[in-house]
């Protein structure tokens, strides 16, 4: 039986005046408690007209009261079966019996705490009372059956709430207690004695407007999907980028959202690649662009892409291999040093008294630096050999490649001696190195810088690439032609004193500080006077000298003609505009050890400006057959050692008979 409702005092004021709210079913509950006609008559409205919907909705007068009641019998309604439209499996019959037992159980027992959905939950142990809110603002509480229904299927369409044009005469109970988070939200909750019932909820300000473009705020942002977005920077620094993901191209398909709702500019969510506007295709050649352009090749956008702080990783190094046809088992300490933690973006190795197999040599660079890395480009001069390695990632922001040599020596049909230049653009930053093998003796200082003179002005460099500052050019000078210029080889000067001056110096505790030793240094003075190589600067030495070693050895020359360790093999560079080149590491790798010379490298930052794609592009040529030769002896080597730790572990089992 339906208690009944708690009826304020016809005594007080109109301004106190007790308001009910009523429903045709809360009616037939009045006349049978014999309370219909206690209730003061009033005439006029109820409640303020600024007050939010809800309050309006419960606070009725009995006039409004009689005119709207309707006798009708209280009949709870089970909750709604679901709807089965198609043939369901055993699986999601199960689901669907549990859930709808879960949710008649809730409207019985008011303890239930489970929900089929999760979202409802009762927070409190004690039945839900009947609220009616007086017109003074008070509550009197009366007990009343629970109403937690637990299922979703409970809560009516949204089009089902408010949309009754006539009076608002429903009895109307607020539970005290919210089962859900987000019921707690809600301004207004209607029960009809078996569900839940949502009150028309209205909005106290306007709503802000919608913005046309609907892609996440992530998707814009990544990899600057739109150029004009103004916050691209901000997030872009406070974000980290998405670690690489291997995905199919359906599983892209299915992961595309589209801009302003149009399938005409479809973007991934999970490529790394920066989308390309139709429109941008549509005005501009790809092959010719400014430099500031979007979506140049050689422009800023794509060079900030690669090079966040336009800093390119390079390793240079020089190794005379004395003509030996033996090479080292293993490259590994030569082309990765421990030093450095990560690999570089560019490898430019130069080789003087090359190896009658440069074939051989080229696979081996290619087999250790592995299939990141391809070959760039290749070029020889008698036995002079230099070999350019780039991340296959950049090959196509390379020009094409230009070679020149020049012979030093009177016979010019022996190629022992010269020199060897290649150069190339990388965006729009130019690069020259030249890898040499000057005159040898200890006395013959200048007869090195003839070979100098002769080497910077007989390389015809460049050829068909064009300048990309003319106005600082010189013909007389190759080196004054290109932005960044690095210079290494075999330049054999050497070490004034004698052997027995330089032996004692060696014999001290340096501690890897060489100035002692390299105050004895030819180059060093030659540098000093400007006679040769104007403008280069070398980093600071911190190694022993680089010749003359025993082959298979760490001493220096035992033969009868005790020559003089020296610092013959030398990396030197020079840059158009200063600081561009920043040298991180200089030193040799005393672990190759098949050569009287021991290779020498150094690591460097070398700044890289954006450019123009109208010149002459590699358009991602490389050699592609070395590349497959070095990958397969790169797995071929990995095999033979899986297969000899096998036959250690079997060799190391014995059997006992």
């Amino acid at each position: 039986m339906p208690t009944k409702p708690v009826i304020m005092d016809p005594k007080h004021s109109v301004s106190q005046q007790p308001v009910a709210c009523v429903s045709p079913q809360s009616d037939t509950m009045l006349k049978e408690a014999g309370l219909k006609n206690e209730l003061p008559e009033r005439n006029e409205p109820c409640g303020n007209t600024s007050e939010f919907p809800f309050n309006r909705l419960l606070r009725l007068t009995t006039e409004e009261m009689k005119f709207n009641m309707k006798v009708k019998s209280i009949t709870p309604k089970p909750p709604r079966k679901p709807k089965l439209e198609r043939t369901f499996s055993l699986d999601e019959k199960g689901w669907r019996r549990r859930r709808l037992k879960t949710s008649q159980e809730s409207l019985t027992d008011p303890n239930e705490t489970g929900s089929s959905s999760g979202s409802l939950r009762e927070v409190t142990t004690s039945p839900p009372t009947l609220t009616t809110l007086a017109h003074d603002g008070s509550h009197t509480p009366h007990n009343f059956n629970s109403l937690q229904s637990t299922s979703l299927q409970d809560i009516p369409e949204p089009g089902d709430i408010g949309n009754s044009t006539d009076p608002p005469s429903s009895l109307e109970i607020i539970p005290p207690t919210v089962t859900s988070g987000s019921l707690e939200l809600l301004h207004g909750v209607t029960a009809s004695w078996n569900k839940l019932r949502l009150s028309k909820v209205s909005p106290p300000l306007a709503l802000p407007p919608l913005e046309l473009n609907v892609a996440s705020e992530t998707l814009r942002t990544t990899n600057k999907i739109d150029p004009d977005y103004v916050n691209y920077k901000h997030h872009t620094q406070s974000k980290l980028l998405r670690p690489d993901s291997s995905l199919s191209d359906g599983r892209l398909q299915s992961c595309m959202v589209c801009d302003n709702c149009s399938t005409t500019s479809l973007k991934s969510s999970f490529s790394l690649l920066t989308p390309i506007h139709s429109k941008n295709v549509r005005s501009r050649s790809y092959m010719e662009g400014s430099l500031l352009a979007s979506g140049a090749l050689l422009g800023a956008d794509e060079l900030t892409r690669y090079f966040p702080d336009g800093n390119l990783g390079l390793f240079v190094a020089t190794w005379n291999m004395q003509g030996q046809k033996e090479l080292p088992n293993n490259l590994d300490d030569f082309l990765l040093p421990s030093e450095a933690d990560y690999v570089q973006d560019m490898y430019v190795l130069g080789v003087q008294e090359g190896c009658s197999d440069r074939r051989e040599w080229e696979i081996r660079l290619q087999e250790t630096l592995g299939p990141h890395y391809v070959m760039l480009y290749s070029a020889a001069h008698g036995v002079l050999y230099m070999s350019v390695f780039i991340r296959r990632d950049l090959i196509w922001f390379c020009s094409e490649v230009e070679y020149s040599t020049v012979t030093t020596r009177i016979v010019s049909q022996i190629k022992t001696k010269g020199s060897l230049g290649v150069s190339f653009t990388f965006f729009g930053t130019s690069f020259l190195f030249i890898t040499s093998h000057f005159t040898s003796g200890d006395g013959k200082v200048s007869d090195r810088l003839l070979d100098y003179s002769k080497t910077i002005q007989a390389l015809t460099l460049p050829k068909n690439v064009p300048d990309t500052n003319p106005y600082h050019s010189s013909s007389l000078d190759v080196t004054s032609r290109f932005d960044e210029v690095f210079w290494f080889g075999d330049f054999n000067f050497r070490l004034n004193g004698g052997r027995m001056a330089v032996e004692s110096i060696l014999k001290q505790n340096l501690e890897m500080n060489m100035s002692e030793l390299l105050q004895h240094d030819q180059l060093i003075k030659e540098m000093k006077k400007g006679s040769i190589f104007k403008g280069f600067r070398e980093a600071d030495i911190h190694f022993f000298p680089s010749y003359k070693f025993d082959v298979g050895k760490d001493s220096y020359d035992s033969t009868s003609k005790q020559r003089t360790p020296s610092y013959t093999d030398r990396v030197v560079y020079k840059s158009r505009q200063k600081d561009d080149i920043y040298p991180v590491k200089y030193s040799s790798c005393p672990g190759i050890k098949t050569s009287d010379h021991r290779p020498v490298y150094g690591l460097f930052r070398v700044k890289v400006r954006p450019g123009r794609d109208n010149i002459p592009l590699a358009a991602g040529k490389f050699d592609r057959d070395l590349y497959l030769l070095g990958i397969k002896r790169r797995i071929s080597r990995e095999l033979q050692k899986q297969q000899a730790l096998k036959d250690q572990k079997s060799s190391m089992i014995c059997t006992v008979s």
